[in-house]
């Protein structure tokens, strides 16, 4: 019986060990890395780490890598083949210096990331980038691509896009910027790959100026899934025309900076597409007949104007009356003193279901302020930027009235230290405040707000953080305002890769992934999605 136990664990000791030798052939370690550091693997292993992380599925390791930083990923892509393997399996985004000298390295990289789906090519300007050739061979390698971010390949030409196209025909998402390739790759694009959602051009370069443009789309991905196009620096954006007025299902139109006269377009669009929920227009030829048209998108729920002098309050009244939807309202009026009170207590009195609202040099008064606060209960975004008529009086009526109210922005306003003093009271659901440029507030005023409502996160605008969790990125800025999500979103797919490049040693990398609770909580992760995928 003694024997026969100790005999046994001998066995169990010699398989251990047996294991150990061939756990460590095969994590052998890639690049040029030192033999001390291979030792030091080894003797990690010894207490049992090597042994936690080889019983993890490669599914399961693949979840880890994704929760890491580009350069722990590479980092830990140079401990052992295996890790190599699975990295490079589950890396579905990529980004790329798309110079020249990549077209030689493409077949080795897409053999090692072979699941990319969301890539990246991004140029320097002072730089040669990739040419049609390079595009179409990266093209045979990721025929399940769905995003593509090109960036100052100012090499590529409409045979590059065709190439790329016919054998994308997944992409969901293209943006394109400060390229060179014209309206047939353009147009190629849009015949071939159907199932494109979002479209996004800015700078594109090969477009032809004038009357001798060639129309852009519709196109088949059109008619079938085309929902957003942004449009950027275009110098004749209107002969993206024919697609805006084909996309059928288009949710958001984003237009800024595009040179030609829009009013003549919208007419055109909105008879045809009736599903805008989303439009902005920045510095664009546009005036209130393009806004009439607007109104008639009833399904409208955002609205920027944004440095649209023409636009007046009879066209923004027009657009109330009938956009009762209406939840964010963006107005810069750049001080042109064209929308004012008048089409701001038409907003207030049609838009009862308005949430956000960023007025930037406008001007309303107590008047309109007061029919905003009391129609528009749920109002709980507010920026007032640049309003010579916004002090302590408007602030102290919005403290009032604005019950809802959780986000206040106020720049270069003439509040002081006595508006600040209204908010102490106010607002009973007020969680942020950002003060900037407002010469009558001082420290200690806010402070004294601070003192007073501990709760609230406060900035003011010399750069001195009243609270510690007072560092995230909304708020006014110089060309406009931008509120964060009131919830915060989840963690997504991992992020794009980084071309720095990092070493470190071999049990510093094991340590970043040889947490029990991390382990454990991946394993919980890993059981759930195959218990749900198999449901």
């Amino acid at each position: 019986m003694g024997q026969s136990v100790s005999t046994a664990k001998l066995t169990s000791r010699r398989d251990c060990n047996r294991s150990q030798r061939s756990k460590s052939k095969s994590t052998a370690l890639i690049g040029q890395m030192q033999a001390e550091e291979a030792e030091e693997v080894e003797r990690n292993s010894i207490d049992g780490l090597s042994d936690i992380i080889s019983v993890l599925p490669d599914e399961c390791l693949a979840c880890i890598f994704q929760s890491l930083t580009p350069g722990d990923r590479k980092r830990c892509s140079l401990v052992c083949r295996r890790w190599l393997r699975i990295e490079g399996q589950s890396r579905h985004r990529l980004s790329l210096n798309a110079q020249s000298d990549l077209h030689p390295h493409i077949p080795s990289i897409f053999s090692r990331f072979d699941a990319v789906t969301k890539l990246a090519l991004k140029c320097d300007r002072r730089s040669v980038s990739i040419g049609d050739e390079a595009l179409a061979q990266i093209s045979e390698h990721c025929r399940n691509l769905t995003r593509l971010k090109l960036r100052a390949c100012r090499d590529l030409t409409d045979a590059g896009m065709l190439a790329f196209a016919k054998n994308c025909k997944c992409l969901k998402k293209l943006s394109c910027g400060s390229c060179t390739f014209g309206a047939k790759g353009m147009n190629a694009v849009l015949d071939y790959c159907p199932a494109l959602e979002e479209l996004s051009v800015k700078r594109l370069r090969g477009i032809t100026d004038g009357a001798a443009a060639e129309p852009i789309g519709p196109g088949v991905a059109a008619a079938a899934s085309l929902k957003s196009i942004c449009l950027k620096e275009l110098y004749n954006g209107q002969c993206f025309g024919p697609l805006i007025v084909g996309a059928k299902n288009l949710r958001s139109l984003k237009l800024f900076r595009c040179s030609g006269d829009w009013d003549k377009l919208f007419p055109l669009i909105v008879d045809r597409v009736t599903g805008i929920v989303e439009i902005h227009m920045e510095r664009i030829q546009v005036s209130d007949i393009g806004l009439t048209a607007i109104s008639n998108c009833l399904n409208l729920e955002i609205l920027h104007l944004v440095k649209t002098p023409e636009c007046t309050n009879v066209g923004l009244g027009s657009v109330a009356e009938k956009c009762r939807l209406l939840r964010k309202l963006h107005i810069d009026g750049w001080k042109a003193n064209r929308i004012g009170d008048q089409g701001l207590i038409a907003v207030a009195k049609s838009c009862l279901n308005l949430q956000e609202l960023v007025l930037i040099g406008v001007n309303p008064t107590k008047i309109s302020l007061e029919m905003l606060a009391s129609n528009c209960q749920n109002l709980e975004r507010l920026a007032l930027c640049g309003s010579d008529t916004v002090g302590d009086a408007e602030i102290s009526y919005i403290a009032l009235k604005c019950i809802a109210l959780k986000k206040l922005c106020i720049k270069s306003c003439p509040v002081s230290d006595h508006g600040m003093e209204a908010l102490a009271s106010g607002c009973p659901n007020l969680v942020k405040v950002k003060v900037k440029k407002c010469r009558g507030v001082t420290s200690e005023g806010v402070e004294w707000l601070r003192t007073n409502r501990g709760s609230l996160v406060l900035n003011l605008d010399t750069g001195e953080q009243l609270d510690a969790s007072a560092s995230d990125g909304g708020g006014a800025q110089d060309n406009g305002v931008e509120f964060p999500p009131m919830v915060a979103s989840q963690i997504g797919a991992p992020s794009i890769a980084s071309s720095s490049t990092g070493r470190s040693t071999s049990h510093k990398l094991l340590g970043l992934l040889s947490g029990m609770s991390l382990v454990a909580c991946t394993l919980r992760r890993f059981g759930n999605s195959n218990g749900s995928s198999q449901s």
